[in-house]
Formats: structure tokens, sequence, C-alpha cells
């Protein structure tokens, strides 16, 4: 094994590099090998993949790394990376990978992995453990081959979906769903029976080269097509799902999206509604709107860093409900902790059902609240030392550093923090009025720029 290619592909959060030549096949089997022996807990691994035209090449290395190590494999066949999570948690084995790439484009692929109770494995939990024995290569054969078993999880994973909230209570609903080719074109049928919504199926045949947009519903570009459908089809809403399915973006009927922000606002207020008292969470670049809706509603609120893994481990911590990032990934306490873009939607949707308002007026004040700028990225060689003159520059606001620079005043704020893999500065920024926020990000560019 090529040391460094291994170091390259294996990320923060999982394993990405292009396909046949940074990830191939006896890689996976490596991996497989190393995820057997690192695994904390004794028993079986769920393995699932995504609709991509290597993955089930890669997902049957993947088992025949894992059954040469010892372990027993359960193929769960293609399914949503949330699926895996679910499979792990509600089977109670030793842990699951998922073969994957997410939103990357079609020659790309990757693997998702995580233990017990579907806690995640990343950089800071195991991750480059489990890389570094793939690049040792020194791996004993187990006494005995692990077995393998296919195991279809989709009917429990539906009826687990629709536990999060009462269905004799929906009222029909007509919806667009974009699934960009992606695992929710397998997976969202398996659900319409259940719910009384008429669904208008976009891009729903599987088909990993994306071939009418690339499965980011974070970039307007890829939203165009459901747009069109929602206005031309008189939708009450829309779903544009990312190629894994663990990832959900709304639009409203008029065909304007609802940010991972006002989202986990709506979620947060769903679940203290149930649970008075209860805590929630959110990443430190969500808006202040979700914060205090949250707080009105009487939850208590923390932040935390950017990234599933800090999110899924701080739930534990607090004993959170839910978690919600301004990306469009939400936590769910009932769901292991563990992210779902298609339990996220449901609740979304059953919200929109009980409310007999339109999804515009529905979240009309989350979204007037606040106005803020998308992610920046800018090139910068010395992170920190740059970090370091932002916080001299801004320092009569309120700051803190729990992930990069986050610098408050009383009608906005602003985070700087670092990229872990590329020499980039990420600019997050929220005000009161357009104004103040143009007057704010210019401050800030002018200091990183000069």
């Amino acid at each position: 094994m090529d040391a460094a290619i291994i170091k390259s592909i294996f990320k923060a959060y999982d394993v990405r590099g292009k396909v046949g030549v940074e990830l191939t096949s006896a890689v996976a089997e490596q991996i497989g090998k190393a995820m057997a022996a690192w695994l904390p807990n004794a028993g079986p691994v769920a393995v699932g993949r995504d609709m991509r035209p290597d993955s089930q090449d890669l997902a049957e290395a993947l088992c025949r790394g894992l059954r040469s190590g010892g372990r027993d494999v359960y193929d769960i066949g293609q399914v949503t990376s949330d699926m895996i999570y679910f499979a792990v948690g509600s089977l109670e084995i030793a842990g699951g990978v998922m073969v994957t790439a997410s939103h990357n484009p079609g020659n790309y692929n990757g693997i998702k992995l995580c233990r017990e109770g579907a806690r995640p494995i990343g950089e800071e939990s195991g991750l480059f453990e489990i890389r570094d024995l793939v690049i040792a290569d020194k791996f004993s054969p187990a006494t005995q081959e692990g077995t393998y078993t296919e195991k279809d999880v989709v009917e429990d994973w539906v009826e687990h979906v629709l536990s999060f909230v009462d269905t004799d209570k929906l009222k029909p609903l007509k919806i667009s769903v974009d699934a960009g080719n992606g695992m929710a074109g397998k997976i969202f049928p398996e659900i319409e029976p259940f719910v009384p919504f008429d669904v208008v199926e976009m891009y729903f045949d599987l088909d990993g080269t994306f071939p009418n947009h690339i499965a980011n519903p974070l970039e307007p570009k890829n939203l165009v097509d459901l747009q069109e459908s929602v206005i031309q089809n008189g939708s009450d809403a829309g779903i544009a799902f990312d190629g894994d399915g663990d990832r959900a973006v709304l639009i409203d009927e008029t065909g304007q999206s609802i940010s991972g922000t006002v989202m986990s606002a709506l979620l947060a207020k769903y679940f203290l509604d149930k649970t008075p008292g209860a805590t929630v969470l959110f990443n430190l670049i969500c808006g202040r709107a979700a914060w205090e809706t949250a707080e009105k509603a009487g939850g208590k609120v923390f932040r935390t860093r950017v990234g599933h893994s800090f999110i899924k481990a701080d739930m534990r911590t607090h004993g959170a409900v839910f978690a919600g990032e301004h990306s469009g990934h939400y936590y769910f306490k009932d769901n292991f902790n563990a992210d779902s873009g298609l339990i996220a939607a449901t609740i979304a949707l059953y919200i929109l059902s009980l409310s007999g308002k339109k999804m515009s007026e529905l979240v009309k004040d989350l979204r007037e609240a606040y106005v803020d700028i998308p992610e920046t990225n800018f090139e910068v060689e010395d992170k920190s030392a740059m970090i370091q003159k932002i916080a001299a520059k801004f320092n009569d606001g309120s700051q803190d550093v729990l992930d990069g620079l986050t610098v408050n005043y009383h009608d906005c704020w602003f985070n700087v923090r670092p990229s872990n893999t590329e020499p980039l500065l990420r600019l997050n920024a929220e005000a009161k009025t357009q104004e103040t926020l143009d007057e704010l990000v210019a401050k800030v560019k002018e200091v990183i720029k000069s």
C-alpha cells in the first residue's frame, strides 16, 4: 500500500478518494481488515453501499476484509447512510461501514465508519488509528473466518422514521421530491404508502454518474429543477436529498429554499414542545434564529463545533434530544444520536400538515429575523496567525475560540474557522440588517486580504 495515498484519502470524518486510482478494492479490503481489528466491541459489522458504479465492488472487498479478520458481516445492501447508523444501533452490533462519497462527483467514492451505538469514527475517535493499521499491513488471519448474511432493514427503518410523528394526524400534501439519482430514490418510495402525500418523483432512478445534476442540495444550481417542479405542479413543498440520502433541503411553495438555521429552529421547537425543558444543540455557525426559538420554547441550548463527530459526542454529554447544523444535517436522540435527512423531512412536513399554513408563512418570521452570507472560503497560508490578526482587529466584540474564532456584537456576529485539510479560512456571518452585514463582512475581508 502506498502510504502517501492512504494518508491522503483518510479525511477528518471519513475516507474519500478517486475511484480506481486512490480508493481501490484492494484498499477497501485492507480497511475492512483494519476495522475488524480496531473495533473495541466483539460482534458483527453491518455493510451498506450507495448506487455508484463501483460501490458494490468496494462493499464486497470490505466484507472480505472484515470476514478475514473474524468479523461476521451483515450486508444490508443499497441503503441511505442514515440506515447504516440505524442498523448498527437497532441491531446492537459492533460497528458499520457505508460505501458512499455522498454528494461528491461520480469519479469519487468513499467509506463512512461507525462503532457500537452508531458512534462516529472520525479523526479524533479512531479513524487515523485505522489508517495507520492499513499502512502497517500486519494483519494476522483470524482463527475462524466470519460469516456473511444478507439482512434487509428497510421495513424496520420506515417504521422507525414514522415513529417520530403521529401518522393518524397527517393531512394530505402535494410534494415534489428530487432524489438527484441518489439513494433517496430507492428509499423514499418505501415511505409513500404510509403517508397521505401526492408525490412528484424527480430523478428517482439510481445512477451514480449523476446525469441530471450533482446530488448536493446546498448548491443553489442543483435546486433549479425542484423549484420549477414545485411551482409548475402547485406543490406545497419540495425536498432535495443529497447522494447518500442523509441530508435533505426543503423548499417552500414559492420555490425558496429553507436554510439549515430555519429548519433547525422548526425541529428544535417541535421537540421542545414534546419535551419541555429539554436540551438542544446547534453548531456554532447556525444562526441566532434557531437559538432564540429554542430558548423561547423553554429549551436549554448549547453550541457545538462544526462536524458530526463533535455533535454526536456532545449530544451524549448533554443528553440532547435534537441537534441542528446550518449545513442541513439534523440529529435525533431517538435515532441513536445520528443524523437523518428523511426523519428531518418527515417531521417538517408533519409540522406543515398540522399548521394549516403555507410553508412560506410557517417560516416567514424565522427567515426575516436575520440575514447571512453563504459560507465563504479564503486561501490563507498561516491560518493560525490570520485568526489572531482578526481577533486583534475585532477585540471590541465578545470572542470565543470553540471552533476557530467567533466574534459577537449585539446586532451581528461572524466566525472564521480553519479547514482541516486545505489552506483555507471559512467565513460565516449574520446580522439584523443587510447594511450591517455588508459592513461587517467588508471589514473582515479587509483584514484577511491586507
